[in-house]
């Protein structure tokens, strides 16, 4: 595990919850770095929904997923996160959200506080007991700073007898950072 990279921790925490045939979640396809990570794990009998708005997302993902020979593990999405219940029935192990801009494309489209609180109540709807809910939050962008304290402000409301919470932060680096956040139920 490299832990200046917080998608390669995210990948370590979440692999450790991962069981085969498993039902996951990616919040936020982006190019399908997380969604390919997920259908490795997951065996043949396992599901990857993967949720992103944008269709050149989507396309990006499928485009990964073919070359990989995975993407008969996976149902794409063009919609957003906060319809993952509506889209995915419980119990999810996982659900994981890589938040911001989609990396090489247009950065004044982003994730935003309000769909992103949204998603992840949806996500504890259908989270399985002793399932994770994993968040990278940037706030180095537009926007991100706001998304990340509501993030931290939405985690600390957590019910600490049905919940455990961790933030991975990297305290001596300039330039805003990623951190990580952890949500076992």
């Amino acid at each position: 595990m490299d832990i200046n990279d917080i998608v390669a921790t995210s990948h370590f925490f979440v692999s450790r919850y991962m069981k085969p045939g498993a039902v996951v979640v990616d919040a936020t396809a982006g190019n399908g770095y997380d969604t390919l990570f997920l259908a490795r794990l997951l065996g043949e009998e396992g599901r990857v929904h993967a949720f992103d708005l944008q269709k050149h997302a989507l396309d990006n993902t499928r485009a990964l997923l073919a070359k990989n020979g995975l993407e008969h593990r996976v149902s794409l999405y063009l919609d957003s996160h906060r319809n993952i219940p509506q889209r995915v029935a419980a119990p999810v192990q996982v659900v994981m959200f890589n938040l911001g801009y989609l990396p090489g494309g247009e950065k004044d489209v982003a994730t935003c506080p309000q769909e992103t609180l949204a998603a992840l109540e949806g996500s504890r709807e259908v989270l399985a007991k002793g399932g994770v809910i994993s968040v990278a939050t940037y706030s180095g962008h537009p926007g991100g700073k706001s998304e990340e304290e509501a993030v931290a402000a939405w985690c600390s409301k957590l019910n600490p007898g049905k919940y455990t919470v961790m933030c991975l932060r990297v305290l001596n680096k300039e330039n805003n950072p990623p951190q990580l956040w952890l949500i076992k139920g």
